[in-house]
């Protein structure tokens, strides 16, 4: 992985990881490597200052190691606060059935449980099934702070 500080022809500066620096270079080729603040795919390498770490940085023990975060542009941050407020509507509107999920929303369907707004845990294939028994299901965004 490499990272690359970045900017547009707009004069908007932003970091991005690539696997390497060929799929940088084939990404901004096709005019895929876009700006997070303006859209624009006119986007060319910054200079960058390489991080190093000296004596006095690499011997502090782990506890006191600084700790990486990500930087998130103003569009990051709301997607990433939409999706916190829809778990919550989720969350706070769902019975949690756990790994029960799929046998529960058959029986529902089927009208031998009354429905209820459910939410658990199911397999892939558990999924594809209900999904070809005309059984609606949708996948539960992952938490923002578990991704991080």
């Amino acid at each position: 992985m490499i990272k690359y500080a970045l900017a547009c022809d707009k004069g908007h500066e932003f970091e991005s990881w690539f696997p390497s620096a060929a799929a940088y270079d084939e990404q901004a080729r096709r005019g895929l490597v876009v700006c997070p603040e303006c859209s624009s795919n006119r986007v060319a390498k910054a200079i960058m200052a390489p991080a190093v770490v000296g004596a006095a940085r690499a011997s502090l023990p782990s506890a006191e190691a600084p700790t990486e975060v990500a930087l998130l542009d103003r569009r990051q941050r709301a997607l990433r606060d939409a999706v916190r407020a829809l778990r919550r509507e989720i969350e706070a509107n769902t019975d949690d059935v756990g790994t029960k999920f799929a046998e529960l929303a058959r029986s529902m369907h089927a009208g031998q449980t009354p429905e209820r707004a459910i939410r658990g845990q199911a397999t892939g294939a558990e999924v594809e099934v209900l999904l070809e028994e005309g059984i609606g299901v949708l996948p539960m965004p992952a938490a923002p702070d578990k991704l991080n």
